[in-house]
């Protein structure tokens, strides 16, 4: 009986390699081989002197890749990604795992699963920091977005953190979006994070929840035109409660705008936030004064189709007394098929 199974076992083992060996003839010729190689060049000096923000030189660079196949506009990815932080060890930041589904066509995109924040995720630094494109440049959840004739709509979900006895449960979701009418356009943006306890419960601690919004119009530059650029103005507001020591929200709004211009490798901008300080969990710590105006001079050292080389002077005025200033490197190399 048992030589029977044996058999029996080895025998359909056979038919499934028989079967396995005349499909991958098939699957080479319907599916594509992908991949994507990035390195990116980090230098970030903060020259904070005000005290509203954490002063800190940020210097590194990553390299990150992903391989994957291609069928009918899905496809399949994984890689990893690793910071190097210059002056530490190797091993002070952990690899990050890149692995993900996506479906795309003319008119949409849908991904799930571990997937790279660059090009996908673009908030305001009000509501979701640079730094997050150093220390967690991969989105852990799902993304989606439509597109129109006028205009996009997109909406993400992002995993932060898994809840366990010591860990807290984090996660953040956002939709953001655009219409527009030839030069004139509506810019819609929406955040929300949730900030839980760990399992066991800490003392005097409690959930917590950040939440908000900018609707901005604007209008852009023509397409023939020397100066590429736009200005656009609107509303920034935000709620924030931690539950059982605030009263219900605690609610904020001010005026929010934003000028850029470009020509050829210079460009400059502009950003004005004026009212009532915002609390966003992830966001820019500058904005949670009444008044900010940041200005950045940029200069576009590297214009090649797969590199980019951007430095930046900013200039940060806060509150109209204090005055600090921050110098930005970014090299973004990024090749594939």
């Amino acid at each position: 009986m048992i030589y029977y199974f044996r058999l029996r076992k080895k025998r359909t083992m056979k038919k499934l390699i028989y079967i396995l060996f005349w499909m991958l003839p098939f699957a080479g010729v319907s599916q594509n081989f992908e991949y994507q190689i990035l390195f990116e060049g980090i230098g970030d000096n903060r020259e904070y002197f005000s005290g509203k923000a954490l002063p800190q030189t940020i210097l590194g660079s990553r390299g990150a890749f992903e391989l994957g196949i291609e069928m009918d506009n899905h496809r399949v990815r994984g890689g990893l990604s690793q910071l190097l932080e210059f002056g530490s060890d190797l091993d002070y930041h952990k690899p990050k795992l890149t692995l993900y589904y996506q479906y795309s066509d003319e008119q949409k995109d849908f991904l799930f699963g571990s997937f790279p924040r660059r090009g996908r995720i673009d908030f305001p630094l009000v509501m979701m920091t640079d730094t997050l494109l150093y220390y967690r440049p991969n989105i852990e959840g799902l993304f989606g977005e439509v597109r129109w004739d006028w205009g996009h709509q997109n909406g993400f979900v992002d995993w932060v953190s898994r809840q366990t006895d010591v860990k807290r449960e984090n996660f953040t979701a956002g939709f953001s979006g655009e219409i527009f009418q030839k030069n004139l356009f509506l810019q819609n943006y929406l955040l929300m994070f949730h900030d839980a306890g760990p399992g066991i419960p800490l003392p005097n601690d409690h959930i917590k929840d950040y939440m908000g919004f900018a609707l901005q119009a604007g209008v852009r530059t023509s397409e023939n035109s020397a100066v590429n650029g736009f200005i656009k103005a609107g509303i920034l507001g935000s709620s924030f409660r931690e539950r059982s020591v605030t009263n219900g929200f605690k609610n904020a709004t001010s005026l929010f705008a934003e000028a850029r211009a470009r020509y050829k490798n210079y460009g400059i901008k502009s950003v004005l936030h004026s009212g009532k300080g915002h609390q966003f969990k992830d966001g820019d710590r500058f904005y949670r004064q009444d008044n900010y105006w940041r200005t950045d001079v940029i200069w576009y050292f590297i214009n090649h189709e797969k590199i980019k080389g951007s430095f930046n002077l900013s200039f940060h005025l806060i509150n109209w007394n204090d005055l600090d200033q921050q110098q930005q490197l970014s090299i973004v190399y990024l090749f594939g098929k």
